[in-house]
C-alpha cells in the first residue's frame, strides 16, 4: 500500500446501476483517506445522472457509447493528469482508460479476477479483492490505495428535492399518498419472476393494506407493466417508467420496494428503504441488498449458477425463481410491513 498522497483521483466503474451502487461506498472511504484530494467518476453517459447524485465526487465524466466518445475521454483523462486511477470495472474498455489517462499508478484486479483476464495486463498495481459481497471487493481496491475499510458500508446518495415535490404531486393526484413499488424488470429473464406473480402480489397487498402499488419500468418494458396490471384486479396499479433522478425519489419515499436482484431493488436499498430481493441464479452472500433487506432465496443443491439463457422450451424465467412463490412473498412483505406504521385492514 502507497503511503504517497494523490492530488487527483479517479473511479472507472462505467456499469450497470446495480453495480454503480455497490461501488457507491469506496467514495466516502476514499474522501476521509484523502481530504484535499479531487475526486472524480468515469461512467457509461446513460447512468451519469445517477453518480451526479453521488456526495463526495467532484466532477462525474460521462463515456459515450461510440469511437469518437471513447476518444474524447481519453483525452479528457490525459489532460486532467490524475495521479491515481482505480477500476473497478476489470474490462478492456476500463482499463485501457485507466492506462491512457498517464496515471503513474492504476489500481486493479488482477488477472484472475477480472471480468476479462487480459485487463489486468494495463494496471500497476494487481489487486486479488478480498471480501464475499461485491461492495466488500470493490473496498478492498480503495484500501489497496490507501482507504481505510469501514464498519458499515455508506451510501452517499442525495435526494433530489424538486424531484420528491413533483412526485408527490403526480401520486397525490392519483390518490397513492402511501405506495409500495414492484420492480419487475431486469437486464436477465432468469433473474426476474413471472409477471402474474407480480399482479397477484398487487392485488393481495391492495386487500390487506389498502395501498397502491406502483410498477417501476425501464424504457421497452412496457409490456411487462401492462401484464402485471392486467393480472391484478381489482387494484389499479399505477405504471411508472422513470428517469433516474425521479427514480431515486420514487424509492426514497416508498414504503416498501419489491424486486430481483436488479439495480433499482439496489438503489431502494442503499437509500434506506424497506426491500424484499427475490433471488435465483445469483447468490444473495454475494449480490444481496446494502445495508439490509429481505432476501428469499429456495436453496437447492446445486450453488447459484448466474446462468443468463433460455431454458426449456425457450421459457426463460429461471427454476430457481419460478420456485418462489406468492406465499413467500406475502409473508416477506408482512414481516416488513409490520415495522412501518401500516397495518393490515
Amino acid at each position: 500500500m502507497s503511503t504517497s498522497q494523490p492530488d487527483r483521483l479517479l473511479i472507472l466503474r462505467l456499469s450497470s446501476l446495480g453495480d454503480l451502487v455497490h461501488a457507491v461506498p469506496v467514495v466516502p472511504a476514499l474522501s476521509a483517506a484523502f481530504p484535499h484530494a479531487r475526486l472524480d467518476w468515469v461512467v457509461d453517459a446513460r447512468w451519469a445522472p445517477f453518480i451526479r447524485l453521488v456526495r463526495g465526487i467532484n466532477e462525474v465524466i460521462p463515456l459515450q457509447p461510440s469511437a469518437s466518445g471513447y476518444f474524447r475521454c481519453m483525452g479528457r483523462l490525459r489532460q486532467n493528469r490524475y495521479s491515481c486511477v482505480i477500476d473497478f470495472q476489470g474490462i478492456y474498455r476500463s482499463a485501457i482508460l485507466a492506462w491512457t489517462s498517464g496515471a503513474g499508478r492504476r489500481i486493479g484486479r488482477d488477472r484472475n479476477s477480472a471480468r476479462e483476464r487480459g485487463a489486468a495486463r494495463f494496471y500497476t498495481d494487481r489487486i486479488a479483492p478480498s471480501g464475499q459481497h461485491v461492495a466488500e471487493m470493490s473496498m478492498s481496491l480503495a484500501v489497496h490505495a490507501g482507504a481505510r475499510r469501514p464498519s458499515e458500508m455508506q451510501f452517499p446518495i442525495q435526494v433530489p428535492a424538486e424531484e420528491i415535490m413533483q412526485l408527490r404531486e403526480r401520486l397525490s393526484g392519483e390518490g397513492a399518498e402511501r405506495y409500495v413499488v414492484l420492480s419487475p424488470g431486469g437486464g436477465w429473464k432468469s433473474k426476474c419472476w413471472p409477471a402474474e406473480r407480480f399482479g397477484a402480489l398487487c392485488a393481495e397487498m391492495s386487500r390487506r393494506y389498502g395501498v397502491r402499488s406502483v410498477i417501476n419500468l425501464a424504457p421497452g418494458e412496457e409490456q411487462l407493466g401492462e401484464s402485471i396490471a392486467a393480472n391484478s384486479f381489482p387494484a389499479k396499479p399505477i405504471v411508472y417508467c422513470p428517469a433516474l433522478p425521479q427514480l431515486v425519489a420514487l424509492l426514497s419515499q416508498a414504503l416498501l420496494v419489491v424486486g430481483g436482484d436488479t439495480g433499482p431493488l439496489h438503489l431502494a436499498a442503499a437509500l434506506g428503504t424497506r426491500v424484499v430481493a427475490l433471488f435465483g441464479p445469483t447468490n444473495s452472500s454475494r449480490n444481496g441488498p446494502l445495508p439490509h433487506g429481505v432476501v428469499i432465496q429456495n436453496h437447492s443443491s446445486d450453488p447459484p449458477n448466474y446462468r443468463r439463457g433460455d431454458y426449456v422450451r425457450g421459457h426463460s424465467y429461471s427454476p430457481e425463481m419460478l420456485s418462489i412463490s406468492v406465499d413467500q412473498v406475502l409473508r416477506a412483505v408482512e414481516q416488513e410491513m409490520s415495522r412501518t406504521s401500516l397495518a393490515p385492514l
